[in-house]
């Protein structure tokens, strides 16, 4: 008898940051290339540049990867790219709808990537902060959040790095429900601020889920953004040299963006690459 052969994988990484220089797709390229190191099949990956290029993966691709980026995801509304990146979103449900499709497409989104979701699925009120969420943050699990197959192993509180001037707060439950979506985790509860907690992860559906943090960023990129003098000088004016050694402290800790960065998008990809095969 003739061994069964494993079909081979490709994954698609969309580049939502629009050209500007950043810690996360090395992170995610880094992560991709761990995985195929410790997969027992084909793995291959292709990038995609979104914002400037209106380039979006066909549906040859198994498994995708929406990035973070810069910039409002409200001032985007009716661009080109953003245009092509949401049918090409409504190529993806419809093929995960369709029952005699049986391998299955699966998203991870990430940040600014979960804000363009959200706003597409109307799940919440996409809205600028009073001021920026930038650092090493607790995120809290609610109950569906507990039982995710992504979350496996994650503490409650953990922690993640988050760098944001938007936020999807003031959740519709009703459209979650119509949708099948369910809210995972939310952010830091502040009791002493009279503030909405920002919704931090979404399972939109059976084959997409989304972070508002960053579960890529890894402790040395962190690291060497902390550390250079314009964003040391930044954080410090604004939060104070506590808050910017604080910072520095989390990185080196194995139970904080050690383990998130271990855990959260290599479950992901883990938990799609077995039901597809």
């Amino acid at each position: 008898m003739k061994p069964i052969q494993k079909q081979g994988l490709r994954i698609a990484v969309l580049d939502l940051y629009n050209g500007v220089a950043n810690q996360g797709m090395r992170c995610i390229r880094e992560m991709l290339l761990e995985l195929r190191e410790t997969q027992d099949q084909e793995i291959d990956w292709d990038e995609f540049n979104v914002r400037q290029k209106n380039e979006l993966p066909d549906l040859t691709y198994d498994i995708f990867i929406s990035s973070g980026g810069p910039g409002s995801p409200l001032e985007t509304e009716g661009a080109e790219w953003e245009t092509v990146y949401f049918r090409w979103l409504q190529q993806i449900e419809q093929w995960n709808n369709e029952e005699q499709n049986t391998r299955k497409k699966y998203i991870f989104f990430i940040c600014h990537s979960f804000q363009l979701a959200c706003r597409y699925y109307k799940i919440g009120n996409l809205c600028k902060r009073k001021s920026t969420a930038f650092g090493i943050f607790p995120v809290h699990l609610l109950s569906n959040g507990k039982d995710e197959p992504v979350f496996k192993e994650m503490q409650d509180p953990f922690y993640a790095v988050d760098s944001r001037d938007y936020q999807v707060i003031e959740p519709d439950h009703q459209q979650l429900q119509s949708i099948g979506a369910s809210i995972l985790a939310i952010e830091k509860e502040r009791p002493q601020v009279l503030l909405e907690r920002a919704i931090m992860a979404v399972r939109f559906n059976e084959y997409m889920i989304g972070t508002q943090f960053h579960p890529e960023a890894d402790a040395h990129g962190m690291s060497l953004y902390l550390q250079t003098n314009e964003k040391k000088k930044t954080i410090i004016e604004n939060y104070g040299l506590e808050k910017w050694e604080q910072m520095i402290t989390h990185l080196n800790d194995p139970d904080k963006i050690l383990f998130t960065n271990a855990h959260i998008l290599p479950n992901f990809l883990l938990n799609a690459i077995h039901h597809l095969r």
